[in-house]
């Protein structure tokens, strides 16, 4: 017996053979899938290329605080202003409010014991295009004894030590906790100019 193309179970058959062979609908289920898969990766790269962006800023900005003081022969409070402002340049197109810095000159005796000389600790202030800095009370005191790379303890010898602190905030906040990371570097720099930077001194202190 012939079932006729009306039937219901034939009529079934043929829709759903049909509905197999139909792929128009692929590509935008396809694409629907893959779409919050490929945003999570975009929004993760941005972290992370710019979270390495600001950590390299961060390593440039120490390597130029203590190479600008290293060129000194004598620096003053308003120097060492001059010198913390200068992150502000070096932090674009990133905001150098955020960062925090403290420069120490410190001696390393004879018996190859590196001790501070003077410290001081800076933060930079953001206004328009400029950026001027205030000077702040360093948690290092003259005499504090002071650990550094053993291959830097030249006895009767000074370096420049610059530290810098960075509060890199994301702005997505996917990867990176919104409360942000903190970003840190130093540098040591041997004065270039004189044995040593000298500060509220006329001779070079320890020797």
């Amino acid at each position: 017996m012939r079932v006729s193309p009306k039937h219901p179970v034939r009529r079934a058959r043929l829709l759903l053979s049909r509905l197999r062979a139909d792929r128009r609908g692929v590509a935008a289920t396809e694409f629907a899938v893959i779409l919050p898969v490929m945003l999570l990766m975009f929004l993760a790269t941005i972290e992370v290329t710019s979270g390495i962006a600001v950590d390299r800023k961060v390593t440039l900005v120490a390597r130029t605080l203590s190479d600008l003081v290293s060129q000194a022969t004598t620096v003053s409070d308003n120097d060492l202003k001059n010198v913390f402002a200068a992150s502000y340049g070096v932090m674009t197109p990133y905001s150098a409010t955020p960062a925090k810095a403290t420069i120490t000159e410190i001696f390393v005796d004879k018996d190859k014991i590196a001790k501070v000389q003077w410290s001081k600790s800076g933060t930079v202030t953001q206004s328009g295009s400029s950026a001027t800095a205030a000077l702040a009370t360093s948690t290092r005191s003259k005499g504090d004894t002071i650990t550094i790379p053993d291959g830097l303890k030249v006895a009767n010898t000074y370096l420049i030590l610059s530290e810098v602190s960075y509060l890199y905030q994301p702005t997505i906040g996917y990867l990176v906790p919104k409360a942000g990371l903190n970003l840190t570097d130093v540098s040591y720099t041997r004065p270039r100019q004189s044995l040593c930077v000298l500060y509220n001194t006329t001779i070079c202190p320890g020797t």
